[in-house]
């Protein structure tokens, strides 16, 4: 697996690339967001990626990624020095993966990229029986013109293909295959994110927000139940 380390710290990137690499990655590194736009970006399973930048930030850079076709499924961790739940939300909302804050624990960067590329690459299980059909044994279910298929991780809406990460196809399948259940934020934290990472209550939201739009008409239809969580009306 190819890694991606984005920072202005000379020091910094030889740091994660030397620990990286001891954990069998192939890790290369740029020294900036316009350095980092040379390569090819789509190669890398994961990009860890400094918020603070000369002339480019981290999240603009962020940005061009999550919004090129080819790179749009690239995982994002930020690593910053800045505070605020502001910060983590904004980074977020663009489309990262998870966010570290510095300074950095070489045990937490290891922990977080390998549970990003579990959640990444791995197989979904969310069912309830953990299995990765729903409860008939079926590997595509509907809703109407929204269709998704288990085995080979397509999402299609009005017959055309859209582009979901791997964790908002797991939120989606979970909902489909539990209609009218309502989940808590800590259902869905425990069902479609690892366990050996640390998740703000607010991922949840903000994921759910982006899966909303990403699904056109049919996102109204994950309601939220306040005080109790989300569920999928149908």
């Amino acid at each position: 697996m190819k890694i991606l380390v984005v920072d202005d710290e000379e020091d910094i990137c030889e740091i994660l690339q030397y620990n990286l690499e001891n954990e069998g990655y192939e890790v290369d590194t740029a020294n900036s967001a316009e350095e980092a736009l040379q390569l090819t970006l789509s190669d890398y399973g994961v990009i860890l990626l400094d918020v603070m930048m000369g002339e480019m930030s981290g999240f603009e850079l962020a940005h061009k990624i999550k919004d090129n076709p080819s790179t749009a499924d690239v995982a994002i961790i930020f690593i910053t020095a800045l505070d605020g739940e502001d910060n983590t939300v904004k980074g977020l909302n663009i489309g990262a993966d998870d966010y570290i804050a510095k300074p950095l624990s070489m045990k937490e960067v290891k922990a977080r990229v390998r549970a990003v590329l579990r959640r990444t690459t791995s197989h979904p299980s969310t069912s309830e029986e953990g299995s990765a059909s729903d409860a008939n044994g079926d590997t595509v279910i509907t809703c109407e013109n929204l269709q998704i298929d288990i085995e080979s991780k397509r999402t299609t809406l009005n017959g055309e293909p859209i582009t979901l990460t791997k964790l908002e196809f797991e939120l989606l399948a979970l909902f489909l295959q539990n209609p009218n259940k309502v989940f808590s934020r800590n259902d869905l934290l425990a069902r479609c994110w690892p366990q050996d990472i640390y998740v703000l209550d607010r991922t949840v939201d903000v994921n759910i927000t982006r899966l909303r739009k990403k699904i056109g008409e049919y996102g109204k239809l994950i309601k939220t139940r306040i005080g109790y969580g989300y569920c999928f009306e149908k």
